[in-house]
């Protein structure tokens, strides 16, 4: 009798272990906060279509022991300041970051001022990025981002600002996205990286001593002199990035062209532009590697 139901019981056990039905235990105390979860192999994920509900996990709940994700911070703005101008994330940014991420073992989440749909313009989806538009295990975490509230930043080994059209709207001034990754830098001894219009998500950082998180750091992103400035939008632009780090008292640099330029200060990583999200996220990846060896850092000095 017993083997019997042992017998009858093993196809359902085979195939949830082949759905992934449970992901990632540390991750999933609770199912609270819509957010992807990277635990669904490629494989199932293709077979399955799109991610279980079971994969949503409480991103409050504590998790000291996990060490192995990255937080995404998207802009929720879907127009330029004021203006009916649309604006949108860059998706490509998502993707290649993702990419080496994924490639590397962690984990990625997704957080916007206003949790939920990110904007996504078509326009900022060149040919060789369509098809991964129905990459669910994307695309679940861009329409269904987490609020910032519902963010446990012990979590994180890094955070990392997309850029887009739209990323200098709403990020930059969020006060409880500051926290988050001020905490993932100073209690987790973490990193804070950006590419692009993402590095605005960085001007207003501060260290606990009320330092600029830029200041005396060698800082990229996309400069103002490369913006079409006749245009509408450029007059929707509540600062301007290089203008504003230097402000802080960063060192911004820039090249010409649209060739991938990254700085690499201590565990500040910043790309220029949309060409440089790769080497922005390996950067990340090899900075965590190099403190693999070592326990988690916490209370970490500035670096």
């Amino acid at each position: 009798m017993l083997l019997s139901r042992l017998f009858r019981s093993l196809p359902l056990l085979l195939l949830s272990a082949c759905l992934g039905c449970v992901p990632d235990a540390r991750a999933a105390p609770g199912i609270v906060g819509p957010v992807v979860v990277d635990g669904l192999s490629d494989a199932a994920a293709q077979r399955a279509g799109v991610l279980p509900a079971a994969a949503h996990a409480d991103l409050r709940q504590p998790a000291h022991s996990d060490q192995g994700r990255i937080l995404f911070v998207l802009a929720s703005s879907k127009v330029h300041g004021s203006s009916a101008l649309p604006a949108s994330i860059s998706f490509g940014e998502v993707v290649h970051a993702w990419d080496t991420f994924h490639a590397a073992g962690y984990a990625v989440d997704f957080v916007s001022p206003d949790g939920g749909e990110v904007p996504i313009l078509d326009r900022y989806v060149g040919k060789d990025m369509e098809p991964r538009r129905k990459d669910e295990r994307i695309m679940t975490g861009l329409r269904h981002t987490a609020r910032p509230a519902q963010i446990d930043p012990s979590r994180y080994r890094a955070v990392y600002y997309v850029g887009g059209s739209n990323a200098i709207y709403g990020v930059p001034e969020h006060s409880v996205l500051q926290r988050i990754a001020m905490h993932v830098y100073e209690r987790n001894g973490g990193v804070v990286s950006a590419v692009c219009h993402g590095t605005a998500g960085l001007v207003n950082l501060k260290l606990a001593d009320g330092q600029p998180l830029v200041a005396g750091k060698r800082i990229t992103g996309y400069p103002e002199e490369h913006e079409r400035q006749d245009e509408p939008y450029f007059k929707q632009f509540p600062f301007l990035i290089r203008k504003t780090v230097e402000s802080r008292g960063g060192l911004f640099h820039a090249l010409d062209g649209d060739q991938a330029y990254i700085e690499v200060d201590g565990r500040v990583v910043t790309g220029q532009n949309y060409a440089s999200a790769t080497q922005v996220a390996q950067a990340v990846v090899d900075i965590l590697r190099r403190q693999a060896d070592r326990p988690p850092v916490r209370g970490a000095k500035k670096a």
